[in-house]
């Protein structure tokens, strides 16, 4: 059967008999703090490790970006992470400057020749690896949603507060399983499953899928084009968050 979010709310819900009802008690699910502090030890060992080892890959990146047009090397966007608090996303640029309007499409003319194989490649992403350094994200964890989108988003799924109560991810259920046109109903259901079900064992096996999932292309693929606008749904929460 296909879960209903309140199904997956019921995940850690304990059952209560009052008089002759029968109540079940659902307490807002967070991580413990013996479970933040060994996520923040886990984030910290696991981003220093990726930075050594992905700094080659950086460089040649960074000199091809700044080949091409000379323009700045990386973009910045306010990103929402736990309880709300707002924070400036990094990944190296692959559109035109400035021209970053709204969510990128297939063969998107904003995005450069270098960007095309940078986010193929998600090379585009390993930026967000100093994000976690930093404290502003977790490896594993909802996505971080646009600032002007969280409020739209909530308005229509009020359920998507619930990702807030965890600090915002590099990775997760939805980047793995999810494409750019999933339902957000599903990726917030695949979100909410995760903070349910967390633990350390969970979040290395989320990395390890990660590793897999990024050699598969659909999941990085622009909305397709219809009638010269971008094809979604209502929301368009999408699995890998691009420029705009």
């Amino acid at each position: 059967m296909t879960p209903e979010i309140e199904d997956i709310m019921e995940m850690n819900s304990t059952d209560y008999q009052i008089d002759d009802a029968v109540m079940i008690n659902y307490l807002g699910r967070t991580f413990t703090f013996e479970q933040r502090i060994v996520k923040r030890v886990f984030d910290i060992v696991i981003s220093v490790v990726t930075l050594i080892l992905t700094s080659p890959i950086l460089l040649i990146a960074i000199i091809l970006i700044k080949a091409e047009d000379g323009g700045s090397i990386i973009y910045k966007q306010a990103r929402a992470t736990i309880n709300g608090r707002i924070f400036n996303v990094y990944k190296l640029r692959t559109m035109k400057e400035n021209d970053n309007s709204h969510s990128a499409t297939i063969d998107d003319d904003r995005i450069t020749r270098i960007g095309k194989f940078l986010r193929r490649t998600r090379i585009d992403e390993i930026p967000q690896v100093y994000n976690v350094l930093k404290g502003d994200m977790s490896f594993v964890g909802p996505r971080p949603e646009m600032v002007k989108n969280v409020e739209k988003y909530t308005e229509e799924l009020p359920e998507f507060a619930y990702r807030l109560r965890v600090k915002a991810g590099l990775t997760g259920y939805a980047q793995i399983a999810g494409k750019y046109n999933t339902t957000p109903r599903d990726k917030l259901i695949m979100d909410m499953i995760y903070i349910e079900k967390f633990s350390i064992l969970l979040d290395i096996q989320l990395i390890l899928k990660t590793v897999v999932a990024v050699f598969s292309p659909d999941s990085s693929e622009g909305f397709v084009k219809e009638n010269g606008n971008a094809l979604g749904l209502t929301l368009d929460m999408t699995g890998v968050e691009k420029e705009g």
